[in-house]
């Protein structure tokens, strides 16, 4: 499916209206893992809103993202909480296992993002990461390594079924 028909879609689903606009940009998101520049004048001239207006609310919120993100984005926590309970051998271990340097998110196939954040709310549970927004709570490095090797199971899984 071309990038356009996901925008046209969008639109159609929630209206061409500017009160639907976040509604529209989380749709194209979850669709395409990001928002590519293209969808800015595209929906500029659908809801009748400015371009700076979409790019605003676009970068104002921390969800959305104007970088392609992979199939698995996985947020580690590094709130106090979890970092004195060991948050950063698990980056490093994620890190490793995927081939990632510091500088850089995603790995060349788009099948994981690895990002940290200040804080996840679940103190109780550190350290803990996220996986597309599902909470996995008390990791380790070994714990993570046999998460991505799931991961990675479940995506050939996924390959194959198409």
């Amino acid at each position: 499916m071309r990038d356009q028909d996901i925008f046209e879609r969008a639109v159609e689903a929630w209206g061409a209206k500017p009160s639907a606009l976040i509604a529209i940009l989380q749709e194209i998101q979850e669709q395409l893992h990001y928002l590519p520049r293209e969808c800015f004048p595209y929906l500029s001239g659908a809801l009748g809103v400015g371009e700076a207006q979409i790019y605003s609310v676009a970068t104002f919120y921390e969800n959305f993202s104007l970088e392609p993100k992979g199939r698995y984005v996985l947020r580690v926590c590094d709130g106090t909480a979890c970092h004195v309970r060991g948050s950063i051998p698990i980056l490093e271990r994620l890190r490793g296992d995927l081939g990632l340097v510091e500088a850089q998110k995603t790995t060349g196939d788009n099948l994981f993002t690895v990002e940290t954040v200040s804080c996840l709310g679940a103190c109780g549970l550190a350290p803990v990461i996220t996986v597309n927004d599902r909470v996995h709570p008390a990791m380790t490095p070994d714990k993570v390594s046999e998460l991505i090797k799931a991961l990675k199971e479940e995506a050939a899984h996924a390959e194959d079924a198409i």
